[in-house]
């Protein structure tokens, strides 16, 4: 199975909430029109950012399917269901669904309780689920800082390669520069090789990326934008100052508190999608008015997401 190597942005969405924790699906419409309008071409949903593991299997059915239903006359938008790591039963159900109303792709992490004893046996777990949706793209999501599975995507490549017809590619969440830029080059690029850390995206790109997946993509599309833009046209001054930019912004993640932050932003851009699950820790009212002083002083106005605006 050939599969379309994706370019441009990615967001991983997070999964909207009401205020007592239950999902919010009626905001999905509005969100994926914000995705839209800021040139964001694909989401990544019920990973990391769209708490997925926090998330029950019928939660993230619900939550597929509120996506699929906005996205379903609109083919370049690309939806991918993370469908877990656990529970290969689980993620097998749960890529059958996806298929079943129409999303893009599935993807799937490395076992993060039981944790596979080698890269062959993490092999065999994508193959038993690809298996059951052969003629979808299967990505599989490399993030060991949360997994604790820190194989070799390389080797991964090399475990699968003519093994698993639909393995599309990577979300590769991870710094190891010398192994994504070998899985760029695996044979012939091959395979879809997704950068998945905001923060170094310029390098990434240095080395030959073309698509990212990334949470800060929800409400700082334009800094992306522009990042590109002053790389294609080799203006790496602008492009390291975007870089830069970024870094800057998610900072302010680590010192508010970790990844509950993001939905944080997400207010400051119009769209509340209400707090994270526990155990995550949501920041407090006192902190949040110091976060917007923060977030001001970044001029975050001039570079975040909009609503109802096209990027020309």
């Amino acid at each position: 199975m050939k599969t379309e190597h994706l370019k441009g942005l990615i967001a991983a969405p997070f999964t909207p909430m009401h205020i007592d924790g239950s999902l919010n699906l009626t905001l999905i419409p509005h969100y994926y029109q914000m995705l839209k309008d800021n040139d964001v071409m694909g989401a990544f949903i019920c990973g990391s950012t769209g708490e997925g593991v926090s998330l029950s299997a019928e939660e993230k059915k619900a939550v597929a399917a509120a996506w699929a239903d906005c996205t379903r006359d609109d083919e370049a938008f690309k939806v991918m269901l993370f469908l877990g790591g656990t529970s290969i039963t689980d993620c097998k159900q749960l890529a059958k669904y996806a298929r079943e109303i129409g999303l893009y792709a599935v993807s799937f992490t490395a076992p993060f309780y039981f944790k596979p004893a080698n890269v062959d046996v993490l092999a065999e777990a994508c193959k038993e689920i690809a298996a059951v949706v052969p003629d979808m793209p299967f990505y599989y999501y490399h993030i060991p800082v949360l997994t604790g599975v820190g194989f070799s995507m390389f080797d991964l490549l090399r475990a699968v390669d003519d093994k698993i017809p639909n393995f599309a590619g990577i979300k590769y969440t991870h710094e190891d520069f010398m192994d994504f830029q070998s899985c760029l080059a695996f044979k012939n690029n091959k395979y879809d090789m997704l950068w998945g850390r905001d923060e170094n995206m310029l390098a990434a790109l240095a080395i030959g990326a073309e698509g990212a997946v990334g949470s800060t993509f929800n409400y700082a599309a334009p800094l992306y934008h522009q990042l590109i833009e002053a790389f294609n046209r080799n203006d790496l001054d602008n492009a390291r100052a975007w870089q830069l930019k970024s870094i800057d912004m998610i900072r302010l993640l680590g010192k508010y508190g970790g990844i509950a932050t993001g939905k944080a932003y997400m207010k400051m851009v119009g769209l509340d999608c209400g707090e994270f699950r526990l155990p995550v820790k949501n920041m407090t009212s006192v902190q949040f008015t110091a976060f917007k002083e923060d977030v001001q002083a970044l001029e975050f106005s001039s570079f975040c997401s909009q609503k109802n605006v096209l990027i020309a």
